[in-house]
């Protein structure tokens, strides 16, 4: 229901709960709508705690009574929990509640999903299931007993008894509730083991329905990898007897670390050649490694409150990143990670959404799980552990495993951790946790008598609540390159601190070509002017695989900027540079597919808003589309050689070899189809053993309006798969042409197998709805009315993805006077929804704002 006031949170106003719990025992009674959930909880004074009400977390629970030492009380009952007086020293609370879990289509708690019981607690669901202090800071030990008549139970820690219609659970380490976990259902494990580095053996297990155990192998694999690059890299050790991972349908996030226990959104577990892209394959191996990590970014050392949720995500991000780097290629992860933290965190920064990566104030802690905090969190860990150095940044972080171990930390915690490492004064770096925005780097070059200068100017424009900004601090990579193209100096750190500082390189024989930001050692965008031959320069010669990718793309925006507001042609000079890049057979294959994608047509829509040009989606498209066409026919003759090249013969493998050559030849092949019209696509469709070749091909059909028979085709082939079908239903909207994108989407909305109140399913359509830009963006609205009227469908049943979804709304105010009125319109349509969610009222609310 909607709060006619929703309360506000301030970080300052942060007070400690006035008990500790020395100790949780919760019975839960299974009955689909009628679950019964026994609490009994020792209590005692907070010494560090002012004096405060006793007052539990609750939401939608039904009190059957309530105890304190064993005798029966009246606690005083609000809709956000409950009051009571309670004894001045140590004392045993017991409650008896029931929910409903198989009518909880929020997904938060304890819910159903196709029979399975099953909990999502992060950030606030705990209150769902029984009163608590429902808040980070208070930890504790918890005991489990789960009855009902489902064949597996599963909870946090280690098995400690069994029975018939039963099954206990300890876990000796304590946790806060979020963490908790419980599920529930028929279903059937893929074992493994695990024998940590001090020698301890672990079971393994990845839990599944029936049906989906031929899926498991690779995410096993992903999972003992982890745990080994966690001991090698980290030294961090596993420290229960069994690691469990639950496949889930319905899921709104993609994966859940609990403690022991980790939830996973099928779609990030179940993997198999036949249905599972390299891409997927690639995401679930970084997301078990992600959650597993989290076992001590996260769990061991959780977070104080929800105000520092960038320590545990913004950390354990970066060390996912790390894993992946290592997994497979530094350099084309570390591009990857830069695009999207260009096409998600970046508009966040320069829109009505922006906020710090450590917020300070809230009024639904599930709109901060964001690209801000997550993705520029882990850019924040970078450019400090670029700023200390490996050796300095390994001994701070034993010290903070080492300090912090079963403590609910903060940021300042984790900043002191590396000034007493280092002895470094991190008060102006902490700033990056403070201020929002994205930086602006401008620099000049000055070269004489054989010293050569760059001078830097920062500026970070003005954001909601914060208009005025303070200099960070900077690592700038620089890398300094002869005319002939060698190397003269090699990747140095500058460190900025000042709104203006110059830095000067003696002892140079010529003027250099400089290679700034390598490695985008700092999330900043660069103002640099350079000319179109420096560039291509940088792209032929840099030694720096970022920076040359970065100088393609830069000659990429240049051309569509000008095609677009002047009407110039393709460059074709820059095509023919490229040529030399994607030809050379001794680049990485994935490295060489990067430099093939153009720019997001998002992005060159902020671009131009950057430079005072209404963006106008059509005309990006159709510049896009011409330049992918003049790219297809100027290499004509080189397609085919390249397609050949990159055929794969071997047994299908994930790994990043072959991926990396499906990658480089489906890129190929998107150009081919625009000389051919589809002829190459429908071949590889029709012969393709793996779901990579399969579904660039059906992309490429789709995009050449040639589908119609490889959907049906596809359908009637992956019809009892939900995973791939999500894929079909995605794909129909991504990749169709602007003009269909709307009505294709609304079709699908009405067929029988749209199960909009499955997360994935309903992402599938209105997500790549709001990724087909022009598409969304159409003249007549039709992208933004259908997009609002699902929202406010959705948010009574799930406010959660309904609200996360309203971010796509986020640059409403970058396009022209009747775009912006229409989508307006509809943010105004979703306000006056009566009984709008708390969630989705924060963010629309601030979107007008």
């Amino acid at each position: 229901m909607k709060d006619a006031s929703p309360q506000t949170i301030y970080l300052s106003d942060y007070t400690p709960f006035g008990w500790q719990v020395a100790d949780v025992h919760l019975t839960v009674k299974l009955a689909p709508k009628a679950t019964r959930v026994v609490s009994r909880i020792h209590f005692q004074p907070n010494p560090n705690a002012p004096a405060q009400d006793f007052f539990l977390h609750g939401e939608e629970l039904k009190l059957i009574h309530a105890a304190i030492d064993g005798t029966e009380v009246t606690p005083e009952l609000t809709p956000q929990g409950l009051r009571c007086d309670v004894p001045s020293g140590p004392f045993l609370w017991e409650t008896e509640v029931e929910i409903a879990p198989a009518e909880n289509t929020a997904l938060e708690g304890l819910y159903m999903s196709n029979g399975m019981y099953c909990t999502q607690c992060e950030a606030e669901g705990f209150r769902k299931i029984t009163y608590y202090p429902d808040r980070p800071d208070v930890m504790a030990t918890f005991t489990v007993r789960i009855e009902g008549d489902t064949p597996v139970k599963l909870s946090n820690g280690n098995p400690t008894d069994s029975g018939e219609g039963w099954a206990e659970w300890h876990d000796p380490w304590p946790k806060p509730a979020y963490l908790f976990a419980l599920v529930a259902g028929d279903l059937v494990n893929h074992p493994g083991a695990f024998t940590t580095m001090s020698g301890k053996e672990v079971e393994l297990n990845i839990w599944v329905r029936p049906g989906d155990e031929g899926k498991c192998a690779f995410g096993m694999e992903a999972l003992k990898a982890s745990m080994t690059w966690d001991e090698e890299v980290y030294g961090r050790e596993y420290d229960l007897d069994i690691f469990n991972i639950v496949a889930v349908d319905d899921f709104n996030m993609g994966a859940m670390e609990n403690k022991g226990l980790n939830i996973f959104n099928s779609s990030c577990v179940l993997a198999s050649p036949e249905t599972s892209t390299d891409a997927n394959f690639e995401r679930i191996e970084a997301i078990i490694a992600h959650e597993y990590f989290h076992n001590w970014t996260g769990n061991r050392i959780t977070c104080r409150d929800w105000f520092q949720l960038c320590l545990k995500e913004g950390l354990t991000v970066y060390r996912d990143s790390q894993f992946t780097s290592d997994m497979r290629s530094a350099e084309v992860k570390r591009i990857s990670d830069v695009i999207d933290l260009r096409a998600r965190q970046f508009p966040e920064d320069q829109g009505p959404l922006s906020h710090p990566v450590r917020p300070e104030s809230f009024q639904e802690i599930n709109n901060f799980y964001t690209a801000t905090v997550y993705e520029k969190g882990a850019e924040v860990i970078g450019m400090l552990k670029r700023l200390v150095g490996d050796e300095a940044y390994a001994k701070a972080l034993d010290l903070y495993f080492e300090r912090h171990d079963g403590d609910a930390a903060t940021i300042e915690d984790w900043l002191r951790v590396f000034e007493d490492a280092t002895g470094r004064d991190l008060t102006q770096f902490q700033r990056w946790y403070s201020q929002s925005g994205t930086p602006h780097l401008s620099v000049s070059e000055d070269y004489a008598d054989g010293t050569f200068t760059l001078t830097f100017k920062q500026e970070t424009p003005p954001t909601p609540g914060q208009p005025d900004k303070a200099p960070q601090v900077l690592p700038i990579a620089v890398g300094l390159l002869n005319p002939n193209g060698d190397e003269v100096v090699p990747t140095t750190v500058l460190e900025m601190t000042d709104a203006e500082q110059s830095f000067r390189f003696e002892g140079l024989s010529a003027k250099p070509v400089a290679s700034i930001l390598r490695g985008f050692s700092a999330p900043v965008v660069l103002d640099r002017e350079t000319s179109a031959e420096e560039k291509r320069f940088l792209l032929a010669h840099d030694t720096d695989a970022f920076n040359r990718w970065e100088a393609s793309r830069d000659l990429a925006r240049g051309c569509l900027f000008d095609m677009v507001t002047e009407g110039a042609g393709p460059d074709t000079a820059w095509i023919d540079a490229l040529e030399q890049v994607i030809r050379d057979g001794d680049l990485d294959p994935a490295f060489r597919a990067l430099m093939l994608a153009l720019p997001t047509q998002s992005e060159l829509a902020q671009m131009l808003h950057a430079k005072g040009i209404t963006p106008d989606p059509d005309a990006i498209h159709a510049a896009a589309e011409t330049l992918r066409n003049a790219m297809a026919e100027r290499w004509s003759s080189l397609l085919p050689e390249l397609m050949a090249a990159t055929r794969v013969t071997d047994r299908y493998s994930p790994d990043a070899k072959q991926s990396g050559k499906r990658a480089l030849g489906n890129a190929v092949l998107s150009l081919q189809t625009r000389l051919d019209g589809g002829k190459a696509a429908q071949a590889q469709f029709d012969a393709a053993d793996n779901m990579t070749m399969q579904l660039s091909a059906l992309s490429c059909l789709i995009s050449a309006g040639a589908e119609d028979a490889a959907l049906a085709a596809f359908e009637q082939q992956w019809k009892d798969d939900r995973l791939v079908m999500d894929k079909w239903f995605a794909l129909q909207v991504a990749a169709t042409k602007p003009e269909t994108a709307a009505p294709r989407a609304e079709a699908l909305t009405k067929r029988p197998d749209f199960d909009w109140k499955n997360p994935n399913r309903f992402r599938a359509v209105m997500g790549s709805l709001a990724m087909n830009h022009a598409g969304f963006h159409a003249k007549d609205g039709s992208g933004y009315r259908l997009l609002a009227e699902w929202l406010i469908k959705l948010d009574g049943k799930n406010p959660q993805t309904a609200a996360r979804m309203c971010s796509v709304f986020q640059t409403w105010t970058r396009y022209d006077a009747g775009r912006q009125a229409l989508m307006k319109a509809e943010l105004e349509r979703i306000a006056a929804k009566p009984d709008l969610s708390r969630d989705v009222s924060e963010m629309v609310g601030r979107l007008l704002s």
